[in-house]
This record gives C-alpha cells, sequence and structure tokens, in this order.
C-alpha cells in the first residue's frame, strides 16, 4: 500500500514539474530589455550647422527605434571632449553605448580612459587611422569594449567631387586650387587623397596650391584673398566641405569674380545654403550624404542591443559609400525630405530585428532620394 502510495505521489510531483518545464512561452511573464542608453560625444560646436543635422537624423532613428540618445559638445576642443567624456565614466546613471569620433585624434585617449569600463564604445564618422591602429590595435581587440566602427568614404568623397568639377571643363586644361580640412585630420586627409587621384587620371588639371582652411569660412575668405590675386588664372576650386567653398565665393566675388562662371566650385555637405548655392548655379559640384551616418549607426546600436550582432550583417568595421555627386534634382528631393517629419522615414525597415533575413545593412543615401 505504501508503495503505491509513493509511486502516485512521484508521478504527481513528476507531471507538476513537467508542467512547468516545459509550459508554453505565453504563460511566462518576459521583462523586456531596458531601452538602450545611447551618448554621442559630438566634437563640433553646439551651433555648427553641419553637426545639428547630423544629430537631428540620429535623433529620428533614436525615436524610431525606441532608444534614448544624448548628446554632449565637444566644441571644437579635445581637453572639452575628453573632460566631457571622463564625467559621463563617473555618473550615475552611466549609457550602454557610447559614440566617439576621432576628430583632432582624441581616440586613443578615449579609449585608454573607458579601458575597464562596462559601457560599450563605437566610433563614427571618423575611426582611428592606420598608425593609430598598429599601435593600439582594431575593434574588439586589446579593448574589447570597442565594439565596431562606421564612417563613410572619404577619399572617394574627394574623388567624385573633383571628377565631377574637372568634368565641367570637358577636358580643357586648367588650373585648380584646393582647400583641405583640418591637417592630419582622417576625413581631411582622406578627402585630399582622393582629390590626388582624379588629379593624378587628369594630368591637364594643374594644382597650384592646397591650404588648409580647417572647415571654416572665414578662415578659407582670408586664404582666398591672397591666393586668388596670385593665381589669377585659376578655373577652379576643389574644397573639402561647403563652408570653405562660401569663404571662397565670397572673396571672389570682392575681387569682381562670378562663381559658376569665373569660378567654378565644389562642396561637400548639406545645409540649406549649400542647397540654394547649388540650384542658382553658384556651385558647380555638390557630395553630400554622410551626415545621415549618425542614424546608421543607431541601427546598428539598437540591433546589438537587441542580440542581432551587426558584425554578422556586412561586418563590425563598416565603411560605407554614403557619399552621393547631387544633380539640382536630387537636391530639390533631399530638401522636400529634410522638411518632413523624421525625414519620412521608418528606421525600423533598416533593422535587423525586424528584417530576419538581412544579410547586410547596405546604408546609402537613396532612402532619402526616392
Amino acid at each position: 500500500m505504501l508503495c503505491s502510495i509513493s509511486r502516485l505521489l512521484m508521478a504527481a510531483i513528476f507531471a507538476l514539474w513537467a508542467q512547468i518545464s516545459f509550459a508554453s512561452p505565453q504563460s511566462h511573464v518576459v521583462t523586456p530589455k531596458p531601452a538602450a542608453k545611447v551618448v554621442f560625444l559630438s566634437p563640433g560646436y553646439s551651433d555648427e550647422e553641419f553637426w545639428l543635422s547630423y544629430i537631428d537624423f540620429m535623433q529620428a532613428a533614436a525615436d524610431d527605434l525606441d532608444m534614448q540618445l544624448e548628446v554632449v559638445h565637444g566644441e571644437r576642443s579635445s581637453e572639452l571632449l575628453l573632460s566631457e567624456a571622463r564625467k559621463i565614466l563617473t555618473s550615475k546613471e552611466q549609457p550602454d553605448y557610447l559614440l566617439f569620433v576621432n576628430e583632432l585624434s582624441v581616440a586613443p585617449e578615449l579609449l585608454r580612459i573607458y579601458a575597464d569600463s562596462s559601457i560599450k564604445l563605437f566610433s563614427l564618422h571618423s575611426t582611428l587611422t592606420d598608425d593609430q591602429q598598429d599601435i593600439i590595435g582594431g575593434t574588439r581587440g586589446r579593448y574589447s569594449n570597442w565594439i565596431g566602427s562606421l564612417v563613410a568614404n572619404d577619399e572617394q568623397a574627394g574623388y567624385i567631387a573633383a571628377k565631377a568639377l574637372i568634368s565641367e571643363l570637358q577636358g580643357q586644361p586648367a588650373s585648380l586650387l584646393a582647400f583641405a580640412g583640418v591637417r592630419n585630420t582622417p576625413n581631411s586627409s582622406l578627402r585630399a587623397k582622393g582629390l590626388k587621384r582624379a588629379l593624378h587620371e587628369h594630368p591637364e588639371i594643374k594644382l597650384q596650391q592646397m591650404v588648409y582652411g580647417e572647415w571654416s569660412r572665414q578662415r578659407a575668405y582670408e586664404q582666398a584673398k591672397l591666393l586668388l590675386p596670385r593665381y589669377p588664372n585659376v578655373r577652379l576650386v576643389w574644397s573639402a566641405n561647403d563652408q570653405m567653398a562660401f569663404g571662397v565665393m565670397d572673396a571672389a566675388q570682392e575681387q569682381g569674380k562670378v562663381p559658376g562662371k569665373d569660378l567654378l566650385l565644389s562642396g561637400i555637405n548639406n545645409s540649406q545654403e549649400v542647397f540654394q548655392a547649388r540650384l542658382d548655379g553658384r556651385l558647380s559640384v555638390l557630395v553630400g550624404g554622410h551626415f545621415t551616418l549618425g542614424g546608421w549607426a543607431m541601427v546598428m546600436l539598437h540591433d546589438y542591443h537587441k542580440g542581432k550582432d551587426f558584425e554578422l550583417r556586412g561586418g563590425k568595421d563598416r565603411l560605407d559609400p554614403l557619399f552621393t555627386v547631387l544633380n539640382p534634382e536630387q537636391v530639390r528631393r533631399l530638401q522636400q525630405r529634410l522638411n518632413r517629419p523624421g525625414y519620412g522615414l521608418d528606421f525600423r525597415q533598416f533593422s535587423s530585428v525586424y528584417h530576419e533575413d538581412m544579410q547586410n545593412y547596405n546604408f546609402s543615401l537613396q532612402p532619402l532620394l526616392d
């Protein structure tokens, strides 16, 4: 009798255990993972139009993907940027991810400061140079919390801008002035490298001088006031961003030259002012698209946070061809998109969390040109 009772009791216990162990997922209460908290260390000024547009695109992505985004402005000072980074490291509510730009070569020190932190680091827009990585190593190496990078192809940007500018002369020989950004900054160096590649393919174009306008309209204006009289026969002006192109325009107009006629200029960026300059012909070539980088990085971090490692969908270090030569019709389309709430995009369409079969992100400017 006791044996029968024992067997019945054991059977009941086993049945109860089986119900608990093999219950359907719907019978459990699953606590969702908290929204990803991201801090972006912006290297620019807090009122700098390019970085504000960059951040706005990031925020649109954060809103769609239910992420928290905080922005800290470095005000073009490496000391301030690193000081703010240290404050984040000691704050009570630390982020899950820190996005940083290797402007003014702050990345090696930033990685050292965060070496023992649980905060994941992601380099954006400008990552460590080859020389720096020869010493420090790459992502997920010596600094294991440095999980990835996303940059646009700046060499390509300089190259396609120069090629389009040179094509305006249809094979005629000419002289060219070049206005690069900040000396020894990766973005500037790569864009200048692209220019030199294009010039190598066009020996009929003579580079008279390259100067460093430091991305500044005022500095380029002051330089152009001296250079334009020195090289009166210059027909082409290549600039690594739009503000320097505008500085050259200002100086040229003071000297009686007509931009778009006497001087053909190129620029890179996406401000409303540069859009208008392209539409009215004062700027002959406009290249844009890299302002979207931050938004695409938010997509990558969203997926990583949800357990979908971006390394499996194009690699942990991405170099995406975001730069596009924009014709007037594309400029108009982009203007319309930039004026729509959230850019008229649902960023979930770019996420592998919502598209399980996604093999690669394939980020580009095209969604804003459709």
